[in-house]
């Protein structure tokens, strides 16, 4: 698929702040109201656009501690790969994984209240 120079704009408007009204959206890269509403419609239609979220400060949740840690798994067969996903996603502390290269296999980001509600994190997962 390829993206208009205002698709591009929307985007990183978008980015910068989903819950921009149109008015604003319409301000920032200079097209009228219609049009810059079907397009940003369009841009969710076709996927592009994967919703809208909430960034979280999780200091103020008080989740002050995020590490980032490294994981080999022994056996690299799918299935493996499958039940390892399934048993991060059960964590309440992990808050993202990613398949990498190089000599690790995943990372997980991963968020606690303390030090010591990490370290009971570490010890129990």
């Amino acid at each position: 698929m390829s993206l208009s120079k205002t698709d591009i704009k929307i985007l990183q408007q978008l980015q910068k702040a989903a819950r921009i009204t149109n008015q604003y959206l319409v301000d920032e890269i200079g097209l009228s109201a219609s049009p810059s509403w079907r397009k940003v419609r369009k841009l969710a239609e076709d996927d592009v656009c994967q919703g809208y979220r909430a960034v979280i400060n999780r200091k103020k949740i008080g989740l002050n501690v995020l590490v980032f840690v490294r994981i080999i798994i022994d056996s690299h067969s799918e299935a493996e790969t499958r039940k390892f996903e399934q048993e991060v996603m059960a964590l309440d502390n992990v808050v993202s994984c990613y398949s990498i290269g190089g000599d690790a296999d995943f990372l997980l980001q991963v968020v606690a209240a303390d030090m010591d509600a990490y370290a009971n994190f570490a010890m129990s997962a």
